[in-house]
């Protein structure tokens, strides 16, 4: 029997999503916690890999018992896991459904404080050496829906067989000093949502301008991008799936 998970991390403790040699995952702590619950090897598939140091709000992931959950299930789970990992939900679905392959659509956030504050330094980047163009940055961002070829703002060395997503919302929204930009697609490649935002953060420096961020996803070159903003400020926000 297929179940799917929803969950939750705080990304600053991990390595990212996937297990990886000697470096502690979310994946790992999972694959260990429900191991040690259902007294049998278990593995976890989620629906997405996050980086070292993402944190997620909504991640969804799926995993083959042949055993019979019920609710108390998610209480002995969380009873194991660490604190900074925490399912809310359990669901039976059917064999086939899987939750990376069948998700539809992921989004992100990217935060930044604007100014400086000693609460927040894990969960945004502090951006206080001068002021953004917001409005050109939100300009900027509406260009990435005319595209679909996102090579310049992937990771150099990846293995993806292909460069194309299509984003369906990319936009900065400013409430006092939050600055958040909100991103959606069916896909996405390493490091794409980082080097975007610090990107985008060059055209609200007027380091370049909106036909210059233009120019830059046309020349398929990651060197022409900006730079990669802190993995801290970002969160896996949400995942959609057909309603069945």
């Amino acid at each position: 029997m297929r179940y799917f998970l929803e969950l939750s991390y705080f990304g600053k403790n991990y390595h990212g999503w996937q297990i990886q040699p000697d470096a502690n995952s979310v994946q790992e702590e999972l694959n260990k916690a429900v191991s040690v619950v259902l007294q049998e090897e278990i593995s976890v598939v989620g629906a997405g890999r996050t980086d070292t140091g993402v944190h997620a709000t909504q991640m969804f992931a799926h995993f083959d018992t042949s055993k019979n959950l019920d609710a108390n299930f998610v209480f002995k789970f969380n009873s194991v896991l660490p604190e900074d990992i925490v399912v809310y939900h359990l669901e039976k679905v059917a064999d086939n459904k899987h939750a990376r392959f069948d998700a539809v659509t992921r989004s992100y956030e990217y935060r930044i404080w604007l100014g400086r504050n000693p609460f927040n330094l894990d969960t945004t980047w502090q951006f206080y050496h001068k002021k953004l163009d917001i409005e050109a940055m939100n300009a900027a961002a509406s260009i990435l829906l005319e595209y679909q070829d996102f090579q310049a703002f992937s990771k150099v060395k990846t293995d993806v067989k292909t460069f194309l997503c299509t984003v369906t919302e990319a936009k900065w929204i400013l409430d006092d000093h939050n600055l958040t930009f909100h991103i959606t697609a069916n896909r996405f490649l390493r490091n794409m949502v980082r080097a975007i935002v610090g990107t985008l953060v060059d055209v609200g420096k007027h380091k370049i301008t909106k036909e210059d961020f233009r120019k830059i996803i046309l020349s398929k070159d990651r060197s022409n991008a900006g730079l990669s903003v802190p993995a801290k400020g970002l969160f896996l926000t949400s995942i959609t799936y057909e309603h069945e």
